[in-house]
């Protein structure tokens, strides 16, 4: 398929530029406005509610899941999250590609996933303001992401990985390692 005949959406997630004015993608992203405002205004006894929401703003999300309000997002449909999600106040999801992740992650205040990115040449950038880019983000099983870390477009953090406090993640984190600073590096291995 040529680049002509995808539409923005589909180039979005090819991670090629697209047009983020298009129509389709204004619409997904203020349904998914809608949905989290809806879902921050929530109160800590309407938890059937909270689930609700969430369910029908993530692409997939798992058993067991705590998300605690505030929550921002670009689309929500490009979230896949496994059983036991727990994300404390402030986190952002920035899903303009998507976002996989496994099973039983904890974030702390304020972490902040990004898959979009726009063009680094500023002519480009000044020229075309409404063009961007998307990387996928994949998160593996049994990760905590320290307060305030920032994982960035195109990254993968193994299993059993923690990730600092005020990290940010611009390159491959493997698995099954403590990894902390900016640029986050790993600091040391577990033993297994």
């Amino acid at each position: 398929m040529q680049d002509s005949q995808k539409t923005e959406k589909q180039k979005m997630l090819a991670g090629e530029l697209y047009l983020s004015t298009d129509p389709e993608l204004v619409i997904e992203r203020q349904r998914a406005r809608r949905l989290a405002r809806l879902y921050n205004a929530t109160t800590e006894e309407e938890l059937e509610q909270r689930s609700q929401i969430l369910q029908e703003l993530f692409g997939k999300l798992g058993q067991n899941f705590e998300v605690v309000p505030p929550f921002l997002c670009d689309y929500g449909s490009n979230i896949y999250a496994g059983k036991n999600l727990y994300m404390n106040f402030g986190c952002v999801i920035l899903d303009c590609n998507t976002v996989h992740i496994g099973d039983n992650l904890l974030c702390a205040p304020y972490v902040q996933i990004y898959t979009a990115y726009h063009p680094t040449d500023p002519i480009q950038r000044l020229t075309h303001r409404e063009l961007e880019l998307a990387a996928p983000v994949t998160i593996g099983n049994n990760v905590w992401i320290g307060g305030g870390a920032i994982i960035c477009p195109g990254v993968t953090v193994g299993d059993n990985t923690t990730i600092g406090a005020g990290s940010v993640v611009v390159k491959d984190i493997p698995a099954n390692v403590v990894a902390a600073g900016n640029p986050c590096r790993v600091i040391r291995s577990l033993e297994s």
